[in-house]
């Protein structure tokens, strides 16, 4: 157990002396922070890269600011050993220590929990013993490990929070620029706008720039290991160039209205193995679905589909033509909005995203040229009186035969949407 020593040693830098993170503001740690108090595991999910494990960091920090004794903290990611046991971890913690981790309030942190085999039931006899007086923190890279595989062995007993990649708003924290009022930074807000479009959401791209950098730390460092470490982790799959194939396609063309038998002729693998691999992507946070909306769940499920990347390729992020840039504007504030629907019609009428509360609200996406078109023919079928046009930079209000469209920059509707 010496290795495990020095691990935990490394990993637990506070029980020696202080402790500092640079962190800077995330929407989601807002929302954790809530259930900081209640008994029940808190995790952490989301694509790699997202921030995840700076998270769980800014969890521990703030018990000890909060006078939580730092020696009463354990962290631990299973990218360094995947197989050892929790119990083993927390008796190598008493050996460290000389003290019992029952004694005492405790904040048990374990990183990357889905790469230890059997994870759910060993994390239940963990809870069951000590949830008296531990709180749990896990986190992992994947969403099936929370939402399918525990969903019976955890039931009651968890709290999952997904990491996004950065929000505008996040971004503007990142770069400690101040946005208030946004009538005097409009023409900053713009320029970062497009400086945050290149970041891909990811924290550790801020102020990068460089394409082939980019390139290089979205391959290597997302796509590959989610691809050819992640995937096959959970699934029996046999032709991941298949998968990576598939994955390419929406990449270099979000949004496309998706056949999966045209898709499955293409690509020349079964209809069957494509709809499987349609859901490996999206479970693993690659791929976001959208239904053409219909107050019918029916139809809903029987129409076709869309499907939005989390990444996209960096070839098209860096082309400049007018035809890419608008994929990239389209992919980047559908994926910000989190929308379940887009709206066609028999007629090819078309909304970009639909966001549902009480009623509908129309959105469409334009990077260029403003056409309401589509967007007139939602309002007067579902009888609404008002949609949005989210631009590039134009603003303006018009009203066409009693339906009103507001029209807002991106920059702008990215600051005042869904606020914490």
């Amino acid at each position: 157990m010496a290795k495990i020593k020095e691990i935990l040693l490394d990993l637990n830098p506070w029980w020696k002396g202080e402790f500092k993170i640079d962190f800077k503001r995330r929407e989601v740690y807002e929302k954790i922070k809530k259930f900081m108090t209640l008994p029940q595991i808190i995790a952490i999910t989301g694509l790699r890269r997202v921030g995840k494990t700076t998270i769980m960091m800014k969890i521990v920090k703030d018990a000890i600011e909060k006078s939580f004794p730092p020696r009463n903290i354990l962290y631990y990611s299973f990218d360094e050993i995947k197989d050892i046991e929790i119990r083993d971890l927390t008796r190598e913690y008493e050996r460290i220590m000389g003290t019992n981790f029952k004694e005492g309030k405790k904040l048990l942190l374990l990183d990357e929990i889905q790469k230890l085999e059997g994870w759910e039931d060993k994390l239940k006899g963990i809870y069951d013993v000590l949830k008296p007086n531990t709180k749990i923190i896990i986190s992992g890279s994947e969403s099936l490990f929370i939402r399918r595989k525990s969903r019976e062995t955890l039931a009651g007993r968890i709290f999952e929070f997904k990491v996004e990649p950065l929000s505008f708003r996040e971004f503007l924290y990142f770069k400690n620029f101040k946005f208030e009022p946004l009538s005097l930074y409009e023409r900053e807000l713009q320029n970062l706008f497009d400086k945050y479009i290149l970041t891909l959401g990811f924290p550790e791209l801020i102020d990068i720039n460089e394409k082939e950098i980019i390139k290089k730390y979205v391959k290597e460092s997302i796509v590959e290991k989610v691809v050819y470490r992640d995937i096959p982790n959970l699934f029996k799959i046999k032709d991941l160039s298949g998968l990576e194939s598939l994955l390419n396609i929406f990449m270099e063309e979000p949004g496309q209205l998706v056949e999966v038998s045209e898709l499955s002729k293409e690509l020349k693998l079964s209809r069957q193995t494509v709809a499987k691999y349609l859901e490996y992507l999206e479970q693993s946070f690659l791929l976001r679905k959208l239904y053409n909306f219909s107050k019918s769940r029916r139809k809903v499920e029987r129409k076709l589909k869309k499907y939005y990347p989390s990444i996209i390729s960096i070839d098209l992020l860096f082309r400049e033509d007018n035809y890419s840039r608008s994929r990239v504007f389209e992919w980047l504030i559908i994926n910000q909005v989190k929308t379940e629907f887009f709206w066609r019609d028999p007629l090819k009428n078309e909304v970009d995203c639909i966001l549902f509360e009480k009623e509908p609200i129309p959105i469409e996406i334009k990077f260029g040229k403003i056409d309401l078109k589509g967007l007139i023919n939602f309002l007067r079928k579902f009888k609404l009186k008002k949609g949005y046009v989210v631009s590039y930079n134009k603003e303006g209000r018009e009203r066409i035969n009693e339906k009103e469209i507001e029209i807002i920059p991106a920059f702008k509707f990215l600051i005042s949407f869904n606020k914490v």
